[in-house]
């Protein structure tokens, strides 16, 4: 199962972002389970440094990809599977990440104007976890159909 996963001739820069990738969605998991808690300040620094790491990786790692790989071929192959699920990825991806850039300013800090800040939160990062989630589904989705030769 796992040569069949992490395929040999898979970029190693691609295997180690889908394994940063799954890492840092098991920690917003873990960081949740902190709020939870109640460990705010421990939740609060864990979810910041994981998105902020995230948008390391999507500008070192996901955007040059995404650019070469997929962006020339769009809009006439978004039908095709390899192109469509990395799009979808990104897309998706983008959303997310911008959205938890919002939630850290506006929940975290009093750099946003009074009337952007969060007040009720809790229901915004739970519903931005379970995004995180399915974008980490089209993150593996999209490894093994660029990656994983089908049998």
């Amino acid at each position: 199962m796992q040569e069949a996963f992490f395929n040999p001739n898979a970029p190693p820069a691609a295997i180690l972002t889908l394994l940063l990738e799954i890492s840092m969605v098991v920690g917003l998991t873990f960081g949740a389970w902190m709020a939870r808690r109640r460990q705010y300040r421990l939740h609060a620094l864990c979810q910041s440094l994981i998105v902020l790491l995230n948008l390391v990786v999507i500008a070192i790692e996901m955007l040059p990809s995404i650019q070469t790989t997929v962006r020339p071929k769009i809009p006439e192959r978004l039908g095709h599977s390899y192109y469509g699920l990395a799009t979808a990825h990104a897309v998706l991806g983008s959303v997310a990440e911008v959205a938890a850039l919002y939630v850290i300013l506006a929940a975290g800090t009093k750099i946003l104007p009074e009337r952007w800040r969060l007040a009720n939160f809790k229901s915004r990062m739970r519903s931005l976890l379970a995004v995180w989630w399915l974008v980490l589904l089209f993150g593996v989705a999209t490894y093994l159909r660029w990656y994983v030769p089908l049998r």
